[in-house]
């Protein structure tokens, strides 16, 4: 299938590994151009070595924690058609367990770091009356659970975010957006498993017991993710907007 995205331009966030990566692979098999962007600039370049397209791969190392450093990011590249947020590493603890300033970092990255982007590319596309953004959240923000408390929160004040300015936008010509994934084969998913073994059973050593029950009895892979949002994204689900799409195999209805 076409998605007619054929020479658009794509921002993504946290875009040297897991769902971004995979992201930028299948936005490029679309015949779109990417920015990359992550804190890392020496994995951004293996990286974008890898995806194999120099002529349509730029990458940006910015730490998008900083407000100056989302602002030059925007300044630098305007002119984007779709921005992916996926930047952000909160994690795994319980409210008892976390410092206010675990919180307050972990939040300045993901949380505020969406929701600035947004904003910031929100007014540029405004100013053209077209324009896409994906906010890549967590089935956490629908299903939270204690010893993801801190992200569990962040994921559904973003899709409540999502939600606001996804209604609104349209009036200006530009579709916002946000996807779920569950539990996707990411370093992510071993790093919070590893604390959750650590946890409940004293050995981080047996996180793999951690990911049981799975719907499918798989992780789900990257660019599955990557999928849905150049789909959703696309003139072919040009009426979607302000919607927050879980993509978990039903988890969320499972016992």
């Amino acid at each position: 299938m076409d998605l007619k995205l054929t020479g658009r331009r794509v921002l993504i966030t946290g875009g040297s590994k897991g769902i971004g990566e995979a992201c930028a692979r299948v936005f490029l098999a679309e015949g779109c151009s990417v920015v990359l962007v992550a804190r890392d600039g020496a994995r951004l370049a293996a990286t974008a070595s890898a995806l194999g397209e120099a002529n349509r791969v730029a990458t940006c190392a910015a730490d998008l924690s900083q407000g100056a450093e989302r602002e030059r990011v925007a300044a630098a590249y305007p002119d984007i058609d779709i921005l992916v947020n996926n930047a952000g590493a909160i994690p795994g603890g319980g409210l008892l367990e976390l410092t206010m300033e675990t919180w307050e970092a972990a939040w300045a990255l993901k949380v505020m770091g969406y929701i600035h982007l947004t904003k910031l590319y929100l007014a540029l596309m405004k100013e053209r009356r077209a324009g896409v953004i994906v906010n890549i959240i967590g089935g956490a923000g629908r299903s939270p659970r204690y010893d993801y408390v801190c992200g569990g929160t962040g994921n559904a004040a973003l899709m409540a975010f999502t939600g606001a300015v996804g209604g609104k936008s349209v009036d200006w010509g530009v579709r916002v957006f946000g996807v779920n994934p569950a539990q996707t084969r990411t370093d992510r998913i071993i790093s919070l498993s590893k604390k959750r073994a650590a946890t409940s059973l004293g050995d981080e050593a047996r996180w793999e017991e951690m990911l049981t029950n799975l719907p499918l009895d798989r992780l789900i892979e990257p660019d599955e993710i990557a999928n849905a949002a150049a789909f959703l994204a696309s003139p072919a689900c040009g009426y979607v907007s302000g919607t927050v799409l879980d993509v978990d195999g039903g988890g969320a209805f499972r016992r």
